[in-house]
């Protein structure tokens, strides 16, 4: 990963707040399109994106190595309520003062070590970058984040690890994408993160 000194704690806001949007405008009806996640609709990416806001945010405040909070449940009729309110607990989580110097015990990464909490928000922030992608191309909105968070996202997403991890079954991203030249950064972020826009 890159080395992050900058606090890129008003972008993750700034996105995540932005899914919470796009999430509130999807129905019931809409948890069973497709979505750029292979075998995933709608309603399983969004029970994943919710469970990963509650884990982050539990993680941020020492709790991360409980593995209840990272057990998805399949989203009901009240789906973006609970969508927001996860949202606001991991801005929440992440706005206190020790967040990002705090060790967070991050499972799903490893068992074995811990991650500073500055490190765990960039997971968290080029996670949902592409999952906001996700949603908006699920529903068929649109989903531009400024050019700021693109900026902050881009190097992140360069340096995640390519490999045969990217290949094991329920790996966080799939491999890599090849990216043509002049691509604009956010098109970059999702080829280079396995995504076909």
């Amino acid at each position: 990963m890159p080395t992050i000194t900058e606090d890129l704690r008003p972008i993750h806001s700034t996105v995540i707040r932005a899914t919470a949007d796009l999430v509130g405008r999807a129905t019931v009806a809409d948890l069973t399109r497709p979505t750029p996640c292979a075998g995933w609709d709608l309603g399983d990416l969004l029970a994943h994106m919710t469970v990963q806001h509650l884990g982050f945010a539990a993680a941020a405040r020492g709790h991360g190595a409980d593995p209840a909070v990272w057990t998805p449940v399949r989203p009901g009729a009240d789906f973006a309520e609970r969508y927001a309110e996860a949202a606001d607990a991991v801005i929440d989580a992440f706005a206190a003062p020790d967040a990002l110097v705090r060790e967070v015990h991050l499972p799903e990464l490893s068992p074995d070590r811990t991650f500073p909490g500055r490190l765990a928000l960039t997971f968290h922030l080029v996670d949902y970058v592409v999952h906001g992608w996700d949603v908006a191309t699920a529903l068929g909105l649109p989903f531009r984040p400024s050019p700021e968070a693109l900026a902050a996202t881009l190097p992140i997403a360069r340096s995640v690890p390519g490999g045969a991890a990217r290949l094991a079954p329920g790996a966080a991203f799939a491999p890599a994408l090849p990216v043509p030249p002049d691509t604009d950064p956010l098109t970059e972020i999702l080829l280079l993160l396995g995504r076909r826009p």
